[in-house]
């Protein structure tokens, strides 16, 4: 098992310079979690694409049952008081902090592109090109 931040599962459903890094992981570990923000996160990501004309609606809400399918039951709550105490730790955001609680209460890897997140909890996060080339 292995935690996925949104842009991970981002790259994973939409095209992009990242999108054959995110299927190795997949295939690599196939077993992923997130917090249950991911979901609002791809909405947002997905609702400025629709917005910006790069995809249409129809194309949006089949990326987000697609993503929601993959994830299902590996959605978890996080406790608050964890995720501030990351941030007060790290001064990255409550979002990023909801993730890196996750792997660490899981005791798996996180992995990221995020470079804040990346250099502030080494012990728990990895790149994803890491990951896959490893």
């Amino acid at each position: 098992m292995i935690v996925v931040d949104t842009n991970v599962i981002g790259y994973l459903f939409l095209s992009s310079e990242r999108s054959d890094q995110a299927e190795q992981a997949l295939v690599k570990d196939p077993d992923w979690a997130a917090p249950l923000l991911w979901k609002s996160e791809l909405r947002n990501v997905l609702a400025t694409y629709v917005n910006r004309a790069f995809i249409s609606l129809e194309d949006a809400i089949h990326i987000v049952s697609e993503a929601e399918r993959l994830m299902k039951d590996s959605e978890y709550e996080i406790a608050s008081d964890q995720v501030l105490r990351l941030t007060e730790q790290s001064r990255c955001s409550a979002y990023d902090c909801e993730f890196v609680a996750l792997a660490m209460a899981l005791n798996v890897p996180l992995i990221t592109v995020d470079k804040k997140v990346l250099v502030q909890f080494p012990a728990i996060s990895i790149d994803l090109n890491e990951f896959v080339s490893r």
